[in-house]
């Protein structure tokens, strides 16, 4: 398949990417508050309504022939596979946080963009230079500074290889985007994620009537905010390669930490810091490429 060359430095396409990166922080930050007010308002439950409200977001905004095929979403290979996959990594991350804890589950599931790098290099034949490897490595090394780990790796458990598994199939999504970017809309493409999502998150429906007003508000708040979200991202991919928009994404555990700052009193350590700067240094030096 031949595909559209690339601006080396899109600036619309970064400032798209870093605007999904706010939507999703903001979104975790909602889901996090509601969470805290109503224990009930669980990941599971957030997924279902991530998937509910995201379709018919999209169906209201592009459906009835305005760019989404809703017979892709059952009939589309690729279509299919990113939602299938999508909602699976959703769901190993949810419950590698459950089981390992926030800063470690989280750690493991960004080395997606490396995953995505190296698979875009193989299957899409997109050029993978040395220099925009190194600096997503040292990219992610700030960040487990940041997160607070030590890189002792003694004890790796299960679910430390689920996490990475589902680091691995999130770094395929981002690729099978990248990949339907000159076939698909970008709602479609975002769609069968929303219905996987919903169909793998649906036993979460049988206690929907457990959840007081403010806990529907709220996770439809989320949804919603993450359909844009995911809009925007889908729309950058279309002229940004995956090794510059998944370092791009790599600044949303500190978008979110910033907004754990300001809406939850939370600190930080000075090495958290160093880490973070770290990952910003490097996030700019693969954004601003050759």
């Amino acid at each position: 398949m031949h595909l559209k060359s690339d601006d080396p430095f899109d600036r619309r396409s970064v400032m798209l990417m870093l605007a999904s990166v706010i939507f999703f922080a903001v979104n975790t930050l909602l889901v996090r508050a509601v969470a805290l007010h109503v224990p009930a308002a669980d990941g599971w439950m957030a997924s279902f309504f991530r998937g509910v409200v995201g379709l018919a977001v999209v169906f209201l905004m592009y459906g009835a022939g305005r760019g989404l095929r809703a017979s892709r979403l059952v009939m589309g290979k690729w279509v299919i596979i990113r939602g299938v996959v999508g909602a699976l990594s959703i769901v190993a991350f949810y419950v590698t946080v459950v089981k390992l804890g926030a800063g470690r589950a989280v750690v493991l599931n960004l080395t997606y963009p490396m995953f995505a790098t190296i698979i875009a290099a193989l299957w899409l034949k997109e050029t993978l230079r040395r220099a925009a490897v190194l600096w997503t490595v040292v990219g992610f090394l700030g960040l487990v500074l940041f997160l607070g780990m030590d890189g002792n790796l003694a004890g790796v458990s299960a679910y430390d290889w689920l996490a990475l598994a589902g680091a691995l199939g999130a770094g395929w999504v981002v690729v099978i985007i990248r990949r339907l970017r000159n076939e698909e809309h970008p709602a479609t493409i975002y769609a069968s994620q929303a219905l996987y999502s919903m169909v793998l998150a649906s036993p979460a429906a049988l206690n929907l009537g457990d959840l007081p007003m403010i806990a529907w508000a709220g996770l439809a708040g989320g949804a919603v905010i993450v359909t844009f979200a995911q809009l925007v991202m889908t729309k950058a991919y279309q002229s940004m390669s995956v090794s510059r928009g998944s370092s791009l994404q790599m600044l949303l555990p500190l978008a979110t930490s910033l907004g754990g700052f300001l809406c939850f009193g939370e600190t930080f350590e000075p090495v958290e810091l160093i880490g973070a700067m770290i990952t910003l240094i490097a996030t700019w030096r693969v954004v601003m490429s050759r």
